[in-house]
């Protein structure tokens, strides 16, 4: 059976963990250039690396985030032309979302280099923090393009059916980051300015393995030289799709510059310190939910594409039922041994621990809920729905945290600013639970091509 047609006919359950482990392991990955730079950094440089990494990371979030507007866009486009048995037009979708890729990339980071320094002042850097963070994000921004290319393409050799090769592709940056990471900063004692360029150079070799994968035809989908060439119908469409994942990075971008300036007022440099590291683990924890969202949108973009809507709803549930599954069991971890988690980072110091423990217990306290409302928001996306897609991604992350951020603190100070995650979730939920619920009752109903204007030429 080829890949395509296993979409359709394969057993969900066999489908959704197929595809989904690789997506898994490619995500956890795609965490690990974050983390195990802070890990390295907390051991040699100490907290306040960290901090600075932290401070910038609303940039990594923004380059991430026209990435996923492109990647995840356009595959989703991908998986439902697949599914109409169009393939051609798949390849015209994967050509143009190449160029997108680049060309945003470059401007995005050209623009962040000319403005680094106010920038990383406006997300909350103090004095201490400042010459850390634009070390290291000075770097991060010249290798934007690498970071765009290797995983927005990463995507569709994920969406056409080959999600060990997607693994395969994230595996080779994280494994030779995770190597070079000690190298640049302990033998060639060049701190937190070695942890960026071991990061870039990773990244360049991910892109140049996903390049070669689509140049050299291995795959279903092919990089063609005249699907270079923008089509003003595609681009637009890959935008459609793509701004629920876009728009929800962006505000995760607005959130952490907004949550940085609260830590700063509230709490400090060692705040800032504790909330990096907590991002860390809900990066671990959230993470495999992310890749069975990957694992899920094809199989759900192509059976929706194909009117296949029994197998819609099956790979849905077992998608929810997984994410929850995962989810509660990061809950445990975070509530029993806070402690120990937050030693992984940092040079034991007893204050960073103190503090970041006890946010952790706070913070992530509605762990077990968020697996429903991640799975079921990108529902929409895969189902060609991004206006859908985009208010129930946001909700979480504008429509109630930012809020909360603004008003718990005042009344709570910093615990007010750990408690503004679990209300969010709480609040998110309910309102996602009532779109999917009316959604899915009138599955089928509508057009099944809500993209029509895709099939023009």
């Amino acid at each position: 059976m080829n890949r395509s047609k296993q979409l359709g006919e394969g057993n969900i359950k066999e489908l959704l963990v197929e595809f989904s482990i690789p997506a898994i392991v490619g995500m956890l990955v795609n965490a690990l250039y974050n983390i195990v730079d802070r890990i390295f950094i907390g051991k040699g440089v100490g907290s306040i690396g960290i901090a600075g990494i932290f401070v910038g990371y609303p940039i990594s979030l923004i380059l991430m985030a026209f990435a996923m507007l492109i990647g995840l866009g356009g595959n989703a486009l991908v998986s439902i032309k697949l599914g109409q048995k169009k393939e051609e037009e798949a390849e015209k979708i994967l050509g143009n979302s190449f160029t997108l890729l680049l060309l945003i990339s470059i401007i995005v980071g050209v623009i962040g280099l000319l403005t680094l320094e106010p920038l990383l002042k406006v997300f909350g850097a103090s004095k201490t923090i400042l010459p850390y963070s634009v070390d290291y994000m000075r770097i991060i921004l010249f290798g934007a393009p690498l970071q765009a290319v290797g995983f927005g393409l990463n995507n569709f050799i994920r969406g056409e059916g080959n999600p060990k090769m997607a693994m395969g592709t994230m595996l080779i940056g994280a494994i030779l980051n995770t190597i070079l990471d000690p190298i640049f900063i302990f033998v060639f004692n060049m701190g937190i300015k070695g942890a960026a360029i071991a990061t870039i150079i990773s990244q360049g070799a991910s892109s140049i393995w996903v390049l070669s994968y689509f140049f050299k035809k291995k795959g279903l989908l092919k990089l063609k030289r005249e699907n270079l060439k923008l089509k003003k119908y595609i681009v637009k469409e890959i935008i459609s799709i793509g701004l629920a994942p876009f728009s929800m990075q962006i505000a995760a971008s607005m959130v952490t510059v907004l949550l940085n300036n609260n830590l700063q007022r509230y709490g400090g440099d060692i705040a800032t310190s504790s909330m990096a590291v907590i991002n860390s683990i809900t990066m671990l924890i959230l993470m495999p939910i992310f890749g069975i969202n990957q694992g899920a949108q094809p199989i759900i973009g192509y059976n929706y594409g194909a009117e296949k809507y029994d197998r819609v709803k099956e790979t849905l549930k077992w998608a929810i039922l997984f994410a929850t599954i995962i989810v509660t069991i990061g809950f445990v971890f975070t509530q029993a041994i806070p402690g120990k988690l937050v030693s992984l980072f940092g040079k034991n110091e007893k204050e960073l621990i103190k503090v970041a423990s006890r946010a952790m217990r706070i913070n992530l306290s509605m762990l077990p809920i968020i697996g429903f409302q991640v799975i079921s928001a990108n529902y929409f996306q895969a189902t060609g729905k991004p206006k859908q897609a985009m208010f129930l991604s946001l909700s979480r992350q504008v429509l109630v945290l930012i809020p909360a951020l603004i008003i718990l603190p005042k009344i709570f100070q910093l615990t007010g600013v750990w408690l503004s995650g679990p209300v969010s979730d709480i609040i998110a939920s309910i309102i996602t639970a009532q779109f999917l619920f009316k959604d899915l009752k009138h599955l089928g109903e509508e057009s099944t091509n809500p993209n029509p204007r895709i099939n023009e030429s």
